[in-house]
Order: structure tokens, then sequence, then C-alpha cells
């Protein structure tokens, strides 16, 4: 199977969030959770953007000796300066240099014309080789570039010494279909394509993140640019647990496999949302709250005859516990189950009597906990004695 590397960018991307700023301390805990959950290459942040980010990006490269420590580069001296100065301590260095290429950043953003945009793009990468023999370059906005422009930028940096060349979808504007399309179009039309790995890096604007980097997988791509519970600029990044888990799950499709502890992931969720102050939404695939939750009475009697019925990936292996949440949506089957576990047993009239008790209470607005559900057992049993 090929090896899908994952290109964590939880501390330089995902910190970008608004309003989300993680300390020195944190920056660390989470480059450590990162690398027991076996990423590839942690993007540690952009080292030219402040001093305190320099030194985040220093201490993670000092820290961790398995994963690839990446720092992000304008194509500017100061910055690949900046950049290599913060990484070079590193077991496995990486310099990470953009330029956007798209027509209305060039015109409007860079003001250059595009081959002004072409040889700075290759002066910065060879600049850059100069220091590791590690070198990502990204065109900026790529999905919005023409492809034969983009074609000849990518063959120059990789004339230049880029290692890998990663195909952003910065505004998160493709279509699975299209940009799956635009990274085998890479693959058969870049001349050197084979002297560099193709990453992929898409945003979640229009909600396809995971489904457009899982397109670039299917395509060629053998990296993939993720984020913990999918945070990054904006409407965030693709996320790196459903990447992860949809290839774990489905690797017989994909034909493909990732180096992740999928027994790491939740708590990398945990603690990356304790350090951000971001919370992860309920129904939040694979770590939200309500991913392993179920409640409608069907799904329920479908789980309690065998978990595979409503469930491709078990709990257990995250580390998590399913849960049968008792509300108006329950059946028999789960209020009963979840009674005998605290050692009641009932005849058949005593059990509808409570689960009739559960459904009014629910509709009453109640959240059915386990203590009243026991105490609508209780009334359901005193009742019966009045009868």
């Amino acid at each position: 199977m090929r090896r899908i590397r994952v290109f964590d960018t939880t501390l330089r991307d995902g910190e970008q969030s608004p309003g989300c700023s993680m300390r020195p301390g944190e920056k660390i805990a989470v480059a450590k959770q990162l690398e027991a959950m076996r990423v590839d290459v942690i993007e540690a942040g952009f080292p030219a953007a402040s001093k305190g980010d320099s030194e985040a990006v220093e201490a993670v490269a000092r820290e961790t000796r398995r994963p690839v420590v990446a720092g992000l580069a304008r194509c500017a001296k100061k910055d690949v300066d900046e950049c290599w100065r913060a990484v070079r301590d590193a077991r496995r260095p990486r310099i990470h240099v953009f330029l956007a290429t798209s027509p209305i950043h060039m015109k409007y953003k860079l003001k250059k014309t595009p081959a002004e945009v072409v040889e700075t793009a290759a002066e910065f990468v060879r600049y850059a080789a100069g220091f590791c023999n590690d070198v990502e370059f990204s065109p900026e906005d790529a999905t919005r570039t023409e492809p034969r422009f983009l074609y000849r930028v990518l063959e120059k940096v990789i004339d230049a010494g880029a290692t890998t060349v990663n195909i952003p979808d910065t505004v998160g504007y493709a279509v699975p279909g299209e940009f799956g399309k635009l990274v085998k179009n890479i693959g058969e039309n870049v001349s050197n394509i084979g002297n560099a790995a193709i990453s992929v890096h898409c945003h979640d604007d229009l909600g396809m993140a995971v489904a457009n980097s899982l397109a670039g997988v299917e395509n060629g791509a053998t990296q993939v640019e993720c984020t913990v519970n999918g945070i990054g600029e904006r409407a965030g990044n693709a996320a790196l647990e459903e990447i992860a888990m949809a290839v774990w799950v489905r690797k017989a499709h994909f034909r493909a496999c990732t180096g992740i502890r999928v027994g790491e992931i939740y708590e990398s969720s945990r603690l990356v949302s304790a350090c951000t102050g971001l919370a992860v939404q309920r129904n939040k695939a694979v770590v939200g709250e309500n991913a392993f939750a179920h409640e409608a009475g069907i799904h329920q009697h479908g789980i309690l005859c065998n978990p595979r019925t409503y469930e491709v990936i078990a709990p257990e292996k995250l580390g998590r516990t399913r849960e049968l949440v008792i509300g108006k949506h329950s059946g028999r089957h789960a209020v009963e189950a979840e009674l005998r576990k605290a050692g009641y047993r009932f005849d058949g009239a005593e059990l509808e009597a409570v689960v009739e008790g559960v459904k009014a209470a629910a509709d009453c607005g109640k959240t059915i906990t386990a203590e009243g559900l026991f105490s609508i057992v209780e009334k359901a049993r005193a009742a019966a004695k009045v009868l």
C-alpha cells in the first residue's frame, strides 16, 4: 500500500484561527502529543511572524525527535534565514516556502508579473535548499491558478531543489472532482514530478476540505496537510482525525495507509481544544461528543445486536466508549439494557410503563440522566402497587 504522510499544521495554520493563540509550553505539549500520535511532519509555526513564534518553532525542533519539523517562510531572504535558524536544531528540519500564483493574488497582492513570480519562487527555493535538503514549496491559491502556469512554476521549483510540492486550496474554492483532476494532471504534466512528493492542503470554506484532500490522495498525493479538530484560518483546515480514520476504515478503497496511531487521536483532540479554547462541536466526526452516542430506538436495538450495524469505527480503537442516550426516541431494548446494568429486572408491563415514563419526561424537555431514569422506575413501580 502507498504510505500517506500526515503533515500536521495545527501549530501554524491552526493557531491562525481567530481568537486562538497558544503559549510556548502549550505548543510543546501539543507537539509532543503529535509525536506520540506519529504524525510525519509538524509545521511548528511561521518564524518570521514574531519573536515568540520563532522561539516556539525552535523549542519544538529541540524537543521532538521523530517527526520532520517544518517552518513556514515567504519568498524573502529574512523569512528563509529566520526559518532556518528556528528549525536547524531539528533532527529532520524542513523549510516550507510559499508564493501566490493565482491571477488575483499576483495582480493585487504581489503586484508581480507571472514571469517575476516564476523567477522569485525558483530563487528562494534554491536559497532554502542551500540550508537543508528538505524543502517544500506551496503555490498559494493553486486551485485558482491557470493550470499551465501552475505546471511551469512547479517544474521550476523542483529543478531549484523542492522535494515536496504542495497544492493548496487556499480559499476552499475547489470541489472534489476538479481538485482530484488537478492533482492527477500535475502528475501527468509536470515533467520532473518524479523528483518531488505531491502534497495537498485544503481549507473548509465550502465544507469540502476533507473530501478534497481525499480526492487528492486518490489521484496521487502522498502527503496531506491537516490540523487536529480541523482548526485554522476562517472555516478551518482539513481535519486530521477525519483524514486518518477515512484512510484507516477505507484502506482497501484508497489502497493506502498512514502511520497515525489512532488510539492517540481523541487525546490529541482534547489537548488541542484545551490549549486553544476552541470547543469541538458535539456532532463533529470521530472526536465529537455525539460521535458514538445513539438515541433512536432502531439504532440502539441494532447496536445491542451488533455494534457494526450502526458504527463503522469501533470507539474503543480511539480510546472512547459508545453511549446509548435515553430520550424520547429510545425504545424498550435500550432502556432495558441500561437498567439491567444497574441490576434492575422487569416483566413486560413494568418495562413498558418505564419506557412511557421516559418518553413523557423527554417530551417535557428534560434530559434523562441515570438518576432520572432510576426515579422513573421507582415511580412506575409505586404506581403499579397502587393499582
